[in-house]
């Protein structure tokens, strides 16, 4: 179905067309409409219009007010102030335009006009190494931007791009070839996730503690790092198995995350491995990078260091051996090249920032990035614990990423069950299914309901609250109204665009036809916590509404019930969906 214009570009629109009749010469003028608190737009163009046109702003709004029709769309205008336009939108035109909504699969959503082909580069964790709190971020943030993109109808490719490679392989490779049974599984049934990490642990910290005694080792490790680099078969295979071990590990967490990580579009840093030396051919042929010392560098005039030199990027060691610079670089070659992307959008650490930029300029010098393709991180801060420093366990650790899962998934268990005792709706298996949609929920909400450049703290009391600005709050708001149509006996829910709204209704019906251009909103800004912060706004607007509102008990009028059904069954729907654009299920009942 065609999208569905909301009430706001309807009104834009009326206003452009009246102001374009009442100055003509002005050309197209943008009206500058926002939704306010005196009615139900505001309108605040005219002001910057009078000052170009040297007229009176009161004046000329009054002439536009008076080249606007009333009735259908538009009930009320006024001027207010000094040359604002106060409108307030018909009841009508609001149960309207709901209706089209409601009557599209996609909630009258429209779809980007050019969309195009975004590689999204997240959720990235490191091969033989247990994943921590500060991998959350990276994966949730990225997930989300997923689904939001995918919805505006943008073609998304997925990836992962995990640490694969590097010097710390030698010491592994070649203490697992001293030692080839530490990755063998106890039976031939299917690994945990936890029983491959603890292989990986066992064997990491065995190969480091003979790799910092014995000198001899360490010769041979090294020599193994030039045997990794030089794909000898033997040390491939064995390195394969580090991989093949980890991505266990990896899937099980993912999963835990209810995270849909597919195997091909995992591609870490070896898989760029065969571009690296012509990355660094073009660079230097071109003149982006000079050699400084047998280094390539690529300098910037704009990053110096402390001692004022330039901060060069390095791409080539003088050794020979490449840093992240070579494989980033050729990631981006790839990405542009072969998957024909237009937009590379990077969640990474905020602390990644400096790196990114000149990783991003390096490209759009050797004319890789240019107007057509361009290349954003969407960087986030800092998981804190409550006391506002990064997140340790007691004992100064990072805190690994399932035990932080794990707890918040008992917690929300917890709260689902003492809930229930009152009303004894679940049965057991619901209460531990719900326990751990509204536990991953809770987590990923928290992440996503704050901006992602701004740190946040990791406080599970909080997170499993029904009050105040959390998952939970709204999952409970969804399965309420689920509830609420269950019950609603021989009533349904069917829109009568002839009633006259109560202010509670109009406040909700607003806001649900607001749901298009926030989606379009948050998908052009890279900005998940908008979508939360929405559905935040409605699902307390839907408490307001029902309680202002008798929508079953006590039984209103019949089309007023049917009219107030509607108006729940189009919020459990707008929270559902926004709810799978943020990855958190919404249960039935709860």
């Amino acid at each position: 179905m065609a999208s569905v214009p909301s009430l706001a570009s309807s009104v834009d629109q009326r206003v452009a067309d009246a102001l374009a009749s009442a100055l003509p010469e002005a050309g197209a003028t943008d009206p500058l409409l926002r939704r306010s608190d005196r009615a139900d737009f505001q309108a605040n163009g005219i002001l910057a219009l009078a000052k170009k046109a040297k007229a009176n702003p009161r004046e000329l709004a009054t002439t536009v007010v008076e080249a606007i029709a009333t009735g259908d769309l538009i009930r009320e205008i006024e001027v207010s102030g000094p040359g604002f336009l106060n409108i307030t939108v018909t009841d009508r035109a609001i149960i309207e335009t709901l209706a089209a909504r409601a009557a599209d699969d996609r909630l009258g959503v429209a779809l980007a006009a050019n969309p195009g082909t975004t590689v999204i580069d997240y959720a990235q964790p490191n091969v033989a190494k247990e994943m921590h709190v500060g991998h959350l971020r990276s994966a949730v943030i990225g997930a989300a931007m997923v689904e939001i993109l995918e919805f505006t109808g943008e073609t998304v490719v997925r990836r992962h791009h995990i640490g694969d490679w590097g010097t710390q392989f030698g010491m592994l490779i070649q203490y697992l070839l001293e030692h080839p049974h530490e990755l063998d599984h106890k039976s031939d049934e299917e690994v945990s996730g936890e029983e491959a990490m603890s292989n990986l642990n066992r064997l990491y910290k065995a190969s480091r503690a003979v790799f910092d005694s014995d000198e001899e080792f360490k010769t041979r490790a090294r020599a193994r790092v030039v045997g990794l680099q030089a794909g000898e078969p033997e040390t491939l295979a064995l390195w394969q198995r580090f991989v093949d071990e980890s991505k266990i590990y990896f899937y099980s967490v993912f999963n835990k995350l209810d995270m849909d990580i597919q195997d091909e579009d995992v591609v870490g840093e070896s898989g760029y491995n065969d571009m690296l030396v012509e990355t660094c051919k073009l660079l230097e042929d071109s003149g982006v990078a000079v050699r400084s010392n047998g280094a390539l560098c690529v300098f910037f005039d704009e990053y110096k260091g402390q001692d004022g030199n330039p901060t060069p990027l390095i791409v080539q060691k003088s050794d020979g051996g490449f840093g992240y610079a070579a494989t980033d670089l050729s990631a981006i070659r790839d990405r542009v090249g072969n998957l024909k992307a237009s937009t590379l959008l990077y969640v990474v650490d905020a602390r990644q920032s400096l790196h990114f930029k000149m990783v991003f300029e390096t490209a759009r010098r050797a004319g890789w990035l240019n107007d057509e393709v361009k290349a954003v991180q969407l960087a986030f801060g800092t998981v804190l614990g409550k006391d506002g420093k990064p997140f340790k366990t007691r004992e100064g650790e990072t805190v690994r990423l399932v035990d932080l899962l794990d707890e918040a998934v008992e917690r929300a268990t917890t709260v689902v069950r003492d809930k229930d005792a009152e009303r004894g709706l679940l049965t057991e298996e619901e209460i531990v299914e719900n326990g751990l949609q509204v536990g991953i929920g809770a987590v990923k909400y928290a992440d996503l309901s704050t901006s992602a450049a701004r740190d946040y703290k990791f406080d599970l009391d909080q997170m499993v609250s029904l009050t105040g600005d959390t998952s939970v709050y709204l999952q409970y708001a969804y399965a309420r109204i689920r509830s609420i149509l269950r019950n609603a006996g021989d009533r349904s829910p069917v829109a009568h665009p002839e009633l006259e709204l109560a202010p509670a209704e109009r406040a909700l019906g607003l806001h649900l036809d607001a749901f298009g251009a926030l989606v379009e909103e948050a998908a052009a800004e890279y900005a998940p916590h908008k979508v939360a912060a929405y559905l935040y706004q409605l699902a307390s607007l839907f408490t307001t509404f029902y309680t202002e509102c008798p929508v079953v008990k006590p039984q209103p009028e019949l089309v007023v019930g049917e009219n107030r059904l509607f108006l729940c069954e189009l919020t459990a729907r707008t929270l559902d969906k926004g709810m799978s654009l943020l990855g958190i299920r919404t249960p039935e009942k709860l």
